[in-house]
């Protein structure tokens, strides 16, 4: 599994990643986070590199290394199954989690496109009518420039359909 932080959420966790890692072979395990101050409350957004498909969780409680693997996971189990995702999650996510690398982010585009998410996040953070997971479902229907106009969740199906499952 591979993480391409922020230098943000890096000094949170006490990480520093000194390459860009090349993408990894199962789209799955590959995923970008950056942290993100809303008022006095930090978040976290969590990307799958290649279909931007997104999850928005707090960052209370991320302190190193293996609280954010540990708090990562346990919260993208819990989005993707009421997402409808659980036999991805299991297939081929938890297998790839048993080595985890950290990376420096993958390039401009994808930055670009969780920059937007941040800003949307944000608004909706504001003034509080959505929860966390709701504004994840709302930015995983949102059409993206860096999918040709696709909406992340349909890519990130895509994918899992593609794979075969």
């Amino acid at each position: 599994m591979i993480f391409r932080i922020s230098t943000k959420l890096g000094k949170k966790i006490h990480v520093t990643p000194d390459k860009i890692l090349p993408v990894d072979p199962n789209p799955f395990a590959d995923w970008s986070a950056n942290l993100f101050t809303v008022g006095r409350s930090q978040y976290v957004l969590i990307t799958n590199t290649i279909s931007l498909y997104s999850v928005v969780m707090i960052g209370r409680g991320l302190r190193d290394e293996r609280s954010f693997c540990k708090g990562i996971t346990d919260y993208m189990s819990d989005f993707m199954r009421s997402d409808g995702h659980e036999p991805t999650f299991e297939k081929f996510i938890v297998p790839s989690m048993d080595t985890v690398r950290f990376s420096k982010a993958l390039n401009r585009s994808v930055t670009g496109s969780m920059n937007d998410f941040i800003f949307q996040a944000k608004y909706e953070l504001i003034e509080p009518k959505l929860s966390l997971n709701e504004i994840s479902f709302l930015l995983n229907e949102c059409p993206m420039s860096y999918l040709d106009r696709g909406m992340p969740k349909d890519v990130f199906q895509e994918l899992a359909n593609n794979r075969g499952n």
